[in-house]
This record gives C-alpha cells, structure tokens and sequence, in this order.
C-alpha cells in the first residue's frame, strides 16, 4: 500500500537556480508517487524545505521559512534538504518543527519517496568533498521555463565560499543524457531551457567531455528555442563558446559572468582565478561577437581586507565596464573557510554602504541596456503574470516586458515567442511595455 498517496505537499526553495532545479526534481517524483501538490489555502501533510548557506542571511532566511511554515501547518512532516541542511544538519535539526533533515547522499541513495514511507529522523555530516556523484534534474519552473541541470560541486574553494563543502567536487551528466532531458523538455512543451549548476564551465570533468560539445548537442534539439547559461566562471568562458552563441540557432545573447570585486589585492585575496585585466578582456571579446548581449555581473562588498581605497579602486573599475547589472552581495563570515585567516574586518554599516553604492551603479547600467532597445522590435517568450491584466517576459537579451492582456485574450499566448516592438518604462520603472508586432 502506498502511505504517501493523497497526502498533500507544499514546496519552498530559497537560493539558486539550481535548488530550483532540485526541487522540481523532487516534487515530480512525488506527484508520480502520488503525493498532490496543495493549493493556496490548503492544509499540508508534508513541507520540503531546499535550503541555502552561501551567507549568514541565507541562512536566517532558511530558519526563517522553516518556522513561518511549521506555524501554517503545525501537522506537517516537515522535511529539510539543501545547503543549509547539508553543512549545518544539527542546527537544523534542533529547530522547531524540523522531522527530518536530508543530506544529498541520502536523496541519491534512497530518493525522496522512500525516505518519506520510512520515516524516520535522518541528520547526516557534510558531503564527502570527493563525492564524484551526479544526481540529475530537469524540471519546469513555475511558468514558462525548465531547468536544467548539467554539472554539480566545485573545486575551486575560493576563501570565502562553502558551497564546495556542501556540494562537493565538480562532477556533471553525460552530454547524451542531457540531451535525453532536454528532449523530454521539449516534448512537454518547454520553449525555453536555463542550464543551472555551481561551476557549469567546468563542465566534463567526470566524463571527459567539453562544455562547447555540451552546447552544440543541446542547440539541435528540436523544440527547444531558448537556451539561457545561468552562470560562467570568467576564466572559463572561452572565445570558442562565445563564438558559438553569437552564431547558435537557439543560446540567447546572455551571460552572467561572477567578478566577484574590481580590485586586484581583493581578487587575489578571494583566491578567484583572474584579475581585473583578464575580466575586461573577457567583456570586450563578448561585445565583440555579441553587442547587444545582457550581461549580468555577481559581485561582493565588505570581503575581509576590502579597506576604502581598494572598494574605492574596484568601484572605479566597475563603472567602466559596459555591462547590464551587477548583482550585489555583502561578504558575509562562513565557519571554515579560509577567509576568516585574512585581517581587516569591514563594519556591517561600511558593507551596506558599500552595497548602495553598487546598486546605484548596478540600477544605471540598466536603464542604459533597456533605453537602446527602446522603439526596437525583439521576440520575447509570453507568459501570464499575476495580474490578470498583464502577460509578460523576456527578450532573447533579457529585457522584461509588459503587454497588456485584453488585447491577447483568446489568443493563446502563454508560452509563446512573438515579436514585440518596445516601448516606455512602465510605472514600477522594472519593465518596458511591449506592442506586439
């Protein structure tokens, strides 16, 4: 007898795409279980947490999600998996609420489902860093899109970061089986595939294949007209592959590429794998092959030994560079990294300030990218937002659009790639409004 079917679940993710990935992974294989997915307002008999660590507040936001649903459904089994659960499982496991905290060994081994029918407590230590393990995923997220998941881990263990101890070393699929995926995507009817994992550019290190052989397969799959890299390493996107997207039938003209700080003495203090100069180049060669690429730049404020003069000197260095946003992040202290060796601790007061500025910065280089598109005609992939007098989404560069839906009703757009001709701001200023061609 199956003690999980018609039981009802609810599912919270909080981090990055590819905890998203993850956790459609999971809710697929427990509605196949027949576990059903609860409505807004319904009551749940399991809650699956996908937890965060890469900073402290990640992990106040974690317990945070973890108490506020323990509180909306008291009689839940609650159950916690993710980063957070993996480097901390007795932390977590102490809170309120918690049945369960599920390491990443434990779903690979035994899987969601049997571990819910045997129901028991489970709290592991952290991932064996030579892990050469990789556990798959591909599942739509909420609207339009799938993800994918080509690599997992990281060998990099720059001195701030925990994720190669809560994910492990770098592993991935086989091409052939993520082609296999995407094929299942398309069939599904997904136009538009993001490729998630923690250091994709470091893709094959398990199989002995190269991340250009990666796109080049993925780009002949029928039915699938959008690819998006979610993230890529500097060091790690070469000309070959920019080359590549510049002339593929389906990548958009989009990157988002880590640089972590625009200061040499910060970078090497990182133990990150360029400097300054390199990172340049790297935008330069995009922009040559891909002008109107959106290119999206993760950076960290307030890093131990980041005095004024040298957040001053990478400030100087990001205004320079004509990329699309920057997407701020205040260093934040991670028991066990080596991090916590460098002097020069950098107040909570100067890191927010220092993170204003940034995002400043960060919302000018916007409005720069969106206002040269204006009154230009690009395709962008429909879908209904929440208001139900809106459908929005994306250009192939990126740029978020609104168009209004009376004009659409009956005309079965959701999930659909048209040409829309761009307008003016709308009144949040965070999209264009759109006209379709």
């Amino acid at each position: 007898m199956n003690a999980l079917k018609g039981k009802r679940a609810v599912y919270y993710t909080l981090g990055c795409k590819l905890n998203f990935a993850e956790t459609s992974a999971i809710q697929k294989k427990m509605e196949a279980a027949g576990v059903e997915t609860a409505k807004n307002g319904e009551s749940a008999d399991i809650c699956i947490v996908n937890t965060c660590s890469v900073t402290e507040v990640a992990d106040s936001k974690s317990r945070q999600a973890i108490s506020r649903l323990h509180r909306k459904h008291p009689n839940a089994l609650m159950v916690v998996t993710g980063c957070y659960a993996q480097l901390k499982p007795d932390q977590v496991a102490a809170l309120e609420g918690v049945d369960m905290v599920v390491g990443k060994e434990e779903l690979r081994n035994h899987g969601i489902t049997e571990l819910l029918k045997a129901n028991t407590t489970m709290v592991r230590e952290s991932v064996n860093p030579k892990t050469r393990t990789f556990v798959p995923a591909c599942a739509r997220g909420e609207r339009t899109r799938f993800f994918l998941k080509v690599q997992d881990g990281c060998d990099y263990f720059c001195t701030y970061c925990t994720i190669p101890f809560a994910r492990g070393r770098s592993r991935n699929g086989s091409i052939a089986s993520l082609v296999k995926q995407a094929e299942e995507a398309a069939q599904q009817g997904g136009k538009e595939i993001v490729l998630t994992g923690v250091n994709i550019g470091d893709f094959g290190k398990t199989t002995g294949e190269r991340f250009i052989d990666l796109l080049q397969a993925l780009d002949k799959v029928e039915g699938i007209q959008r690819y998006r890299i979610s993230s890529i390493e500097p060091n790690l996107l070469t000309e070959e592959v920019i080359r590549f997207c510049s002339q593929s039938r389906a990548f958009m003209p989009h990157f988002h590429i880590p640089l972590q700080s625009g200061s040499d003495e910060v970078l090497r203090l990182m133990h990150r794998r360029y400097d300054t100069k390199f990172f340049a180049q790297k935008i330069e060669e995009v922009r040559k092959y891909i002008p109107d690429a959106f290119i999206g730049v993760d950076v960290i404020v307030g890093m131990r030994g980041e005095t004024d003069e040298l957040f001053a000197e990478a400030l100087n260095f990001m205004e320079a560079l004509p990329v699309s946003q920057y997407h701020v992040f205040s260093y934040s202290e991670r028991p066990g990294t080596k991090a916590l060796q460098i002097p020069g601790i950098v107040s909570p007061t100067q890191k927010h300030e220092r993170s204003q500025q940034v995002l400043k910065l960060s919302d000018e280089k916007l409005h720069t990218h969106y206002n040269i598109y204006k009154g230009q005609t690009r395709p962008v992939l429909l879908e209904h937002s929440k208001n139900a007098d809106l459908m929005h989404g994306f250009t192939d560069n990126y740029i978020r659009v609104e168009v209004e839906s009376e004009e659409l009703k009956g005309k079965g757009l959701d999930n659909t790639i048209v040409q829309v001709r761009l307008g003016e701001w709308n009144e949040k200023g965070d999209a264009l409004i759109g006209e379709i061609e």
